[in-house]
């Protein structure tokens, strides 16, 4: 896998825990200083991104790996077919 895209992956994955992590803190330690409407807004936020930068790595996965197989059949495909004249 690219460097480029391995490290992006380690970004997404990085930032999910720092998300993951204020989520958490917010839910264990903030109900009683922020009013309860913005608590839950503010809670649901911070998971919500968690999740989505779990889920981000899968995607980029997922396409760099179509991105190759799609190279791989363009590279056999024209050492298959005959040459014109």
């Amino acid at each position: 896998m690219d460097d480029r895209v391995r490290k992006r992956i380690y970004l997404f994955y990085a930032a999910g825990v720092v998300n993951l992590l204020i989520g958490c803190y917010v839910l264990f330690f903030a109900r009683g200083i922020v009013p309860e409407d913005k608590f839950q807004i503010i809670v649901l936020f911070f998971l919500g991104f968690a999740a989505l930068d779990f889920w981000m790595p899968v995607l980029i996965k997922k396409k760099w790996a179509a991105d190759q197989a799609k190279l791989e059949a363009q590279r056999k495909a024209p050492a298959s077919q005959p040459k014109q004249k």
